[in-house]
């Protein structure tokens, strides 16, 4: 799904945003490959056709198995209204089965800035970190929009569903990764493909520029469709959670689960696999 962000030129607000920013070397990576110590937990995400919040959300409920009461009950503690705008559905792409997070979200009539977005997170029934790393994949989000618009980060203000959508996949990924707490967290190069995007300042070319200004440091390859394979919301994640980018990681796969987005690309490799296990030597 893709955030839609509605700026104003009209400098509304001059708070200080006091964020604590996380720009460590993000894409950690080497050519001769990377050492996992052994006996520790590994996630890996294996990014076929890309990713996105939605993607990202529902490959960490199936990895920790979590069930719709209690993905309920978390996203009640952090905006009551999100409650029960998550579905996991069964997806089959080209006869092979798998994942997907149908979201629904409430209309809502409000216009937030990244000061607003700030005071719902720290409101929020997150555990610390998970707040930390929300505040920081917003951060990145934000900074991509003013950097694309010309406008001070105060300035940037996220349209309603974008809004809603971007506090669910941000605040509810960063509270399952908090719960999952991986000792390791290794990502695939992720794939990027040409071609046109629709979206609200009409067609533009694929890496959208939101995702274009967060893809500094990022390992990529090509990927072999047309469209927008990485969300920037996803981008944002993974930078606040500085995973290692490589290949398969050396482990005793416990759990394996096959995730799909919205869009189904044509005659390539279709979604993502999430695989937690522990290393070994």
């Amino acid at each position: 799904m893709t955030n839609e962000y509605h700026h104003s030129h009209h400098d509304q607000s001059h708070c200080n945003i006091g964020v604590s920013h996380h720009h460590h070397e993000h894409g950690k990576h080497s050519e001769q490959g990377y050492k996992l110590k052994a006996g520790k937990k590994v996630l890996t995400i294996r990014s076929h056709s890309g990713l996105s919040g939605d993607m990202f959300l529902c490959g960490l409920i199936r990895t920790l198995g979590l069930s719709s009461q209690e993905t309920d009950n978390i996203l009640n503690g952090i905006f009551p209204a999100l409650k029960g705008s998550v579905q996991l559905v069964k997806k089959e792409v080209n006869h092979i089965a798998g994942w997907h997070c149908s979201v629904q979200l409430p209309h809502e009539h409000q216009h937030r800035n990244l000061d607003d977005i700030f005071k719902i997170i720290s409101q929020a029934q997150l555990s610390e970190k998970a707040k930390s790393y929300a505040v920081s994949a917003f951060s990145f989000v934000a900074e991509a929009e003013a950097a694309v618009h010309s406008l001070n980060i105060e300035e940037v203000h996220f349209h309603e569903v974008g809004a809603l959508d971007s506090i669910l996949d941000i605040c509810l990924t960063c509270e399952l990764f908090v719960r999952l707490n991986p000792d390791y967290f290794v990502v695939s190069p992720l794939p990027i493909a040409d071609g046109v995007i629709h979206c609200a300042h009409g067609f533009i070319p694929s890496p959208a520029p939101a995702v274009q200004a967060l893809l500094a440091g990022i390992p990529v390859r090509p990927f072999g469709a047309e469209g927008e394979t990485i969300t920037p919301t996803a981008l944002a994640l993974l930078k606040a959670f500085n995973p290692t980018f490589g290949g398969w990681p050396m482990i005793v796969v416990e759990k394996i689960s096959t995730i799909y987005g919205t869009y189904t690309y044509p005659e390539v490799p279709n979604g993502a696999l999430f695989v937690y296990g522990t290393s070994y030597v």
